[in-house]
């Protein structure tokens, strides 16, 4: 099995994740240098049974860069017994099934702890493991719609609309990434393991503070959506804006930033606007403020533009493709996106991940696998089982 020497080098994760948030804490417990051995069912994952037609496999490869590939049918007495030897040679044990659902397999915290002491049992859910909402079904678009990021996000005259990124899937990853990492420090003192559990709602309402700040400040009376502008509406000008050929994004956060702004307009009249002095009074004129800037930028090439408000230190940024962000050369300069040639996909773009440990290059990426490619070893050379058990397993689809 292949692990990276980095700071997790010589931890053993059993990795039970499917679709997003449990894959995406294991690629970061892989990327720092984690064994990670990831368990599909015989039919493969859902994500990798999307296939390869317009691209729908790629989040796969992207999520399961550096890991080891098996097959285990859970619903099987040789199933199970095979995952607890595997647990008991384990450091973590990491799932996202729907809050008892490893239980009723008779697989769950207390079962698989017990027979390994020593074990973090990691699990990511929607809504938790208690409380009300326990039962909900949840995936990213419903945590969205249930957390008010659905309601936060659109234009006040519009219906609300779900943010672009999966946000509460990947929100809950780096949280139970940080949750796994925690315990395995706190076993490192204590040399005993324990249950962790991170729910999606819960880890993405930090999120929404400019916007629950203007639901407290304006006792519930401030627009819902607040669309471009700040989502506390306490910034001024904040704003995405039309150029002559895209939009790009201008914020001032300080009064330097809108003096040097003034100056990049060639507007010092602007400075001594009474309605300007000051943030509040740009608040407070919020509407004037942003058709101010942008009669200035409909005019202006993005690039040009954004080069000529870089000169002036102005927090800025063009509005770009997902295209260019995959060619970015800063994020290729620094390896933070590499190119590799997956035996499934061909050319690919992957992302390495932004953890950097030691000041160096992120280290090499080794690309998602077949269903099941890892069997052989992980079953045999690892776990210990003999060819003829290996064989019988797959007669019997244990693998």
């Amino acid at each position: 099995m292949h692990a990276i020497h980095g700071p997790l080098h010589g931890v053993i994760v059993v990795d039970l994740g499917p679709i997003d948030t449990g894959p995406y804490c294991t690629f970061l417990l892989a990327r720092a240098g984690a064994t990670v051995i990831k368990i599909e069912p015989l039919e493969g994952e859902n994500m990798r049974r999307r296939g390869v037609v317009g691209g729908a496999m790629l989040p796969f490869a992207m999520l399961n860069s550096n890991k080891n590939f098996v097959t285990l049918n859970l619903k099987t007495e040789r199933g199970k017994t095979t995952l607890i030897k595997m647990v008991k040679r384990a450091d973590v044990l990491l799932e996202n099934f729907a809050p008892g659902a490893m239980n009723r397999l008779g697989l769950g915290p207390e079962v698989l702890m017990k027979e390994n002491p020593r074990l973090v049992y990691a699990a990511g859910s929607g809504y938790g493991w208690s409380g009300p909402y326990r039962e909900y079904p949840a995936m990213d678009l419903t945590v969205q719609a249930m957390s008010g990021v659905m309601n936060s996000t659109g234009f006040p005259d519009g219906p609300p609309v779900k943010a672009g990124p999966a946000l509460c899937d990947f929100f809950g990853g780096v949280h139970l990434y940080g949750a796994v990492t925690t315990a395995l420090f706190q076993r490192e003192r204590t040399g005993k393991g324990q249950f962790v559990e991170v729910s999606m709602l819960e880890a993405v309402y930090f999120s929404l503070s400019s916007s629950l700040g203007l639901v407290y400040g304006s006792k519930g009376q401030g627009p819902q959506r607040t669309g471009n502008r700040h989502g506390g509406l306490a910034e001024s000008p904040y704003n995405v804006y039309a150029t002559n050929d895209g939009w790009i994004a201008i914020i001032c956060v300080t009064e330097a930033h809108w003096q040097a702004l003034t100056e990049a307009m060639a507007r010092p009249d602007l400075r001594e606007d009474p309605r300007l002095k000051t943030l509040k009074d740009r608040v407070a004129h919020m509407q004037l403020v942003d058709e101010t800037v942008e009669a200035w930028t409909r005019h202006q090439n993005k690039e040009t533009l954004f080069k000529l408000l870089l000169s002036h230190r102005i927090p800025c940024a063009p509005v770009r493709e997902l295209t260019e962000v995959m060619d970015d050369p800063h994020l290729h300069a620094r390896g933070g996106l590499r190119h590799i040639d997956h035996p499934l996909l061909g050319d690919i773009v992957v992302p390495t991940g932004a953890m950097r440990y030691g000041g160096g290059e992120p280290p090499p990426i080794e690309p998602s696998k077949a269903l099941g490619a890892d069997n052989d070893t992980v079953y045999g050379d690892w776990l210990g089982l003999p060819m003829d058990e290996i064989a019988a397993m797959r007669r019997e689809r244990v693998i």
